[in-house]
């Protein structure tokens, strides 16, 4: 046996390896590049975004009228107290009174205004959501043939690895370093076969020594233009 000979079913294991990954690699994009979706996905984010916004405002508004209140309900607990008797003190006290309750109005009509806004943003939101549902809803019946195919060759990848863990396991390591090597700088095409005298990779012509080369059970032969190492069927 030739020694290239283990090394060219090794480069078709990992070819085979190399196909299946760029079909997955598509099916990928294809199904999570979808403009469509994309759109629906900004509209929710962008919804969430703006529901916990309006959410924040609308507690910050409740905690200033809770706070109002209390001042209020201290002001005029030191008003109605009858502990204070001074005439100028108690009309202070009611002046303060009076514009606590008013700068109260203003603030009560600000949090009828955030939780307007709340129940906007959530409207938006439940909108977003459901137009989010509806375009995944189509996109699994679309994309139906493309999740079974994706299926098919996650299989396929794996029983894939197991031949190829199997066809390297009887190749020296000094090889399989050339081998790798030549995959990395090759576009993943270490080995190729030769026909009418020629390298079938990149057209080179061979002599006829280097194709009796090729054939050798020690050693290996490489195409002197590409680098490939050569197989002879």
């Amino acid at each position: 046996m030739s020694a290239s000979l283990g090394l060219f079913r090794l480069q078709q294991v990992d070819s085979q390896i190399d196909r299946t990954n760029l079909q997955l690699e598509k099916i990928r994009k294809t199904l999570e590049n979808d403009a469509e979706l994309k759109r629906a996905l900004t509209l929710v984010e962008t919804a969430q975004k703006e529901a916990r916004t309006a959410g924040l405002n609308l507690k910050q508004a409740e905690a200033e009228v809770q706070a109002q209140k209390i001042k209020i309900e201290q002001t005029e607990a030191s008003l109605y107290s009858g502990k204070v008797h001074n005439p100028k003190e108690l009309q202070d006290l009611q002046k303060e009174s009076a514009s606590l309750k008013k700068h109260l109005a203003a603030l009560e009509e600000r949090e009828l205004g955030a939780l307007v806004k709340v129940e906007e943003a959530e409207s938006g939101l439940s909108l977003a959501r459901s137009g989010l549902d509806l375009i995944q809803s189509k996109l699994n019946d679309d994309h139906k043939t493309l999740f079974a195919e994706r299926s098919k060759l996650s299989t396929e990848l794996e029983r894939l690895g197991q031949e190829r863990a199997a066809s390297e396991q009887p190749i020296e390591p000094s090889l399989l370093t050339i081998y790798n090597d030549l995959r990395k700088q090759k576009r993943g095409v270490a080995v190729t076969e030769f026909s009418d005298n020629s390298c079938a990779s990149c057209g080179a012509a061979l002599t006829a020594a280097l194709q009796q080369n090729a054939k050798s059970a020690k050693q290996l032969a490489q195409c002197p233009s590409c680098g490939r190492i050569l197989y002879a069927s």
